[in-house]
């Protein structure tokens, strides 16, 4: 069994990798939630939207969100109706906003309004959000303070970060199930996500980051940060911003605590070499994610360094005349 913490593009790509040799049975994906927003009265979930839409073959393969093939008419109509806009839904995605609004207006959980989208779709992998409680990712900046979408979307992420929090998380629960995922698995897995915005989120809920630790599984991280800086989006300015170093002994940093094994691009093997000296394990193997084939390659790399290896059946004593 194999429990992935994950969020963003990255890790939805890192997922698609992992369910091309895994069996979906055999995954559950625990999802940062910090990005959720309301939008014209309604609940978006960006990171399990996309999780959603990846596993069940539909998400954009240009914008790496949203669903394929989607339109925007209504987002043009809530223009003119002078709504904001800056955050695209699309026709289509639209439909699981609402769907997802109506059953958290009638009582259901976040876990269980995920739970009966991801079925729906057709999904056999289990998907869980970290938390039913609501925990939200504010970026302070010298202009104020937004949430990750606000930074992130409408503002392009331009802004100087001073700091960052998780608002509501000392509050917060761990979803059903999700504890039970790490304590039960074989191999925890850190997607190649933003470590500040999307991973922390997670380890920011009680419960979550004490369970890592006392967990026998073994746990790995695929690092975000190529060469010295983000494969994408903002995570080397938040994780500058958190004090952490821009490179691969930052995220290494980052979750030295419970971590076991840190996957590292080709590009980082002189400082993978420094980090094994600090007692470090790391696997440096292809990691950027541009073709489906690069995804499997990954995964599978991954999976072969981090898993054990099965035991080898002792054979029988042979028997005495």
């Amino acid at each position: 069994m194999i429990t992935i913490l994950t969020g963003g593009t990255g890790g939805a790509k890192f997922v698609d990798g992992l369910r091309n040799v895994v069996p979906p049975e055999e995954l559950t994906i625990v999802v940062n939630t910090g990005d959720d927003l309301r939008l014209w009265g309604l609940y978006v979930a960006p990171d399990l939207d996309s999780i959603t839409y990846m596993l069940a073959g539909k998400l954009s393969r240009e914008r790496g969100w949203g669903l394929q093939d989607d339109t925007f008419s209504c987002l043009q109509a809530m223009g003119q109706l002078g709504q904001p806009v800056w955050f695209h839904a699309g026709d289509h995605d639209l439909a699981t906003h609402i769907f997802r609004s109506q059953m958290l207006a009638d009582g259901k959980t976040l876990t269980e309004a995920t739970a009966e989208i991801t079925s729906r779709l057709g999904i056999k992998a289990r998907v869980l959000p970290m938390s039913d409680s609501r925990v939200e990712t504010r970026v302070m900046t010298p202009s104020g303070e937004f949430s990750f979408e606000e930074y992130f979307v409408q503002r392009w992420f331009q802004d100087p970060v001073e700091s960052v929090r998780y608002a509501g998380a000392s509050e917060a629960k761990p979803a059903p199930g999700v504890l039970e995922a790490i304590r039960s698995a074989d191999l925890v897995l850190l997607a190649p996500s933003n470590p500040v915005s999307s991973i922390a989120p997670i380890l920011a809920v009680p419960g979550i980051r004490e369970t890592l630790l006392e967990s026998r599984a073994r746990i790995a991280a695929v690092s975000p940060i190529v060469g010295g800086a983000a494969v994408s989006g903002p995570a080397g300015t938040l994780m500058a911003a958190q004090r952490f170093a821009v490179s691969v002994a930052g995220v290494a940093d980052f979750y030295r605590d419970f971590l076991d094994l840190l996957v590292v691009d080709v590009q980082d093997a002189t400082a993978a070499e420094e980090l094994k000296k600090s007692g470090m394990n790391v696997l440096c193997t292809p990691a950027i994610l541009g073709s489906k084939e690069d995804r499997i390659a990954l995964a599978k790399s991954v999976l072969e360094e981090a898993l054990p290896p099965p035991a080898t059946p002792v054979p029988a004593a042979p028997e005495q005349p």
